[in-house]
């Protein structure tokens, strides 16, 4: 789903209060396909997106004031970083679609396995993406960052930022089991935390506040890796605390299971190859940037933390209409997949168009918030004007392509995403590198991929092939 901004950490919520949390009903676990229910699952959802955000904003605008490389780097630093915490988001998603199919069977017994088996694989991958930033990327980005001081700045950055891996990875897992259970809502209070701590900290490390030593762009990781373990510890006593692990037996069985790793694998990771696949991309698109120069750099992350705050909307829907089909499906309820596709949509396209008009009536207020100058301020305005037009697009085209997702053929949506992500690097390495454009011209990309993502999930969804897929 993300490839404009991040998110995406995707996360629905059962009908509050009519069901207490610590009593098992038949159909505590199942939902309804009404305006009702989509809003009740996308608000929870929207506001856990929104604070991971905002503290990535938060971080940037610091960074901003810090000075203007520090900001253009974090362009490059944060994608990368990024491109990992979206393989831990693809096989969340795939465990996720299966405690929701579990959770639409009313089979709480088998939801507490497929939750301590993600565990065992989500700290295989993180040990994997360690190795490789520390070994591997160095050299990569040695030779396609052109700025060899940014280089290696960039390098002791990430060799701090990536061991933040082992908490994003659990609290992720954390975040499966909530959302495929319809109880997002205690999403808030990890959320709440790791957005409080990721303030403190930012603002201590980068300028050297309260006693804590100034370390400028490498505090900016320390910050995030302690939010990441604040946030991480919060939602591990608060599942405990509500007897969420009792209730579904989450740590009674945490002995191996090759069977059930195969099935979560079968379903993630097509989902993890998808997602790095997309966030690779953009981390090329922020490479043929720099060599635009550190200003350019600087502007395209400012769009980057301006249409992911703003997406949290957007994506808020697109994660309910993923976690709504796979219970719909669960439930046997075919019929009810398109309809409640349609009707996220209605409510996607419409908060989409409200924000993109404001945001167009204020961008200096919004660039202002950034600490640069006014020649920044000149170049960047274009550059909103597109990702506001890009917004819309993502507003039913991400809600589309996270319906396949629901069903449970995630191979069909790698195969999406890799056409589409193939078109996107042909047309921003001719734009950027080959007829060297200005970056309005490399951040309509964007057009392309939400208008590529949704005409070729429109087209399988309306197929019906979907209907025979099985999980």
């Amino acid at each position: 789903m993300l490839k404009g901004g991040a998110p995406l950490f995707n996360l629905p919520i059962t009908a509050l209060g009519l069901t207490p949390i610590l009593h098992f009903m038949a159909n505590s676990l199942q939902v309804e396909a009404t305006y009702r229910q989509i809003i009740k699952l996308a608000f929870p959802i929207s506001f856990a997106m929104l604070i991971p955000q905002f503290n990535f904003v938060t971080t940037n605008i610091f960074l901003g004031h810090f000075n203007q490389q520090s900001l253009a780097i974090a362009g490059i630093t944060g994608v990368y970083y990024l491109i990992f915490a979206m393989v831990g988001f693809g096989l969340n998603n795939g465990l996720q679609a299966l405690i929701s199919r579990r959770a639409g069977e009313n089979r709480p017994e088998a939801i507490g396995k497929l939750f301590s088996q993600g565990v065992y694989i989500a700290m295989a991958i993180a040990a994997v993406g360690i190795l490789i930033t520390w070994f591997i990327a160095p050299i990569i980005l040695k030779k396609v960052i052109h700025a060899p001081g940014n280089a290696q700045i960039a390098i002791r950055f990430l060799k701090i930022r990536i061991w933040g891996l082992f908490f994003l990875y659990i609290y992720q897992m954390r975040n499966a089991l909530l959302v495929g259970t319809n109880q997002s809502r205690f999403l808030v209070f990890g959320t709440l935390a790791e957005a409080v701590a990721n303030i403190i900290f930012d603002y201590s490390f980068l300028f050297g506040h309260f006693g804590l030593p100034a370390l400028g762009l490498n505090g900016a990781a320390v910050a995030s890796i302690i939010a990441e373990f604040t946030g991480m510890f919060v939602i591990f006593v608060v599942i405990w605390k509500k007897g969420i692990s009792k209730r579904f037996a989450l740590f009674s069985s945490f002995k191996w299971s090759g069977p059930i790793v195969k099935q979560i694998l079968s379903i993630s990771t097509p989902l993890i190859f998808q997602l790095a696949v997309s966030l690779m991309s953009w981390e090329f698109f922020y490479i043929l940037v720099e060599h635009h120069g550190q200003e350019a750099l600087a502007i395209s992350n400012v769009m980057r933390n301006i249409f992911g705050l703003i997406g949290c909307v957007t994506w808020s829907f697109a994660a309910t209409a993923a976690a709504m089909v796979s219970n719909l499906i669960g439930q046997g309820k075919h019929d009810k997949v398109q309809p409640v596709i349609l009707k996220i949509i209605t409510l996607s396209t419409g908060c989409a168009a409200v924000i993109a008009i404001l945001i167009n009536i204020f961008p200096q207020t919004l660039l202002s918030a950034f600490g640069q100058n006014v020649s920044f301020t000149e170049h960047a305005l274009p550059v909103v004007r597109v990702i506001s037009a890009a917004m819309l697009l993502m507003s039913f085209s991400s809600v589309w392509l996270n319906a396949v997702t629901g069903t449970g053929n995630s191979r069909v949506t790698f195969l999406i995403e890799f056409i589409t992500i193939t078109l996107y690097c042909i047309y921003i390495w001719i734009v950027l590198e080959k007829l060297f454009l200005s970056i309005t011209f490399g951040w309509m990309s964007e057009w392309l991929y939400w208008l590529s993502l949704f005409t070729f999930s429109w087209f399988y969804m309306r197929s019906g092939k979907w209907k025979m897929k099985v999980i």
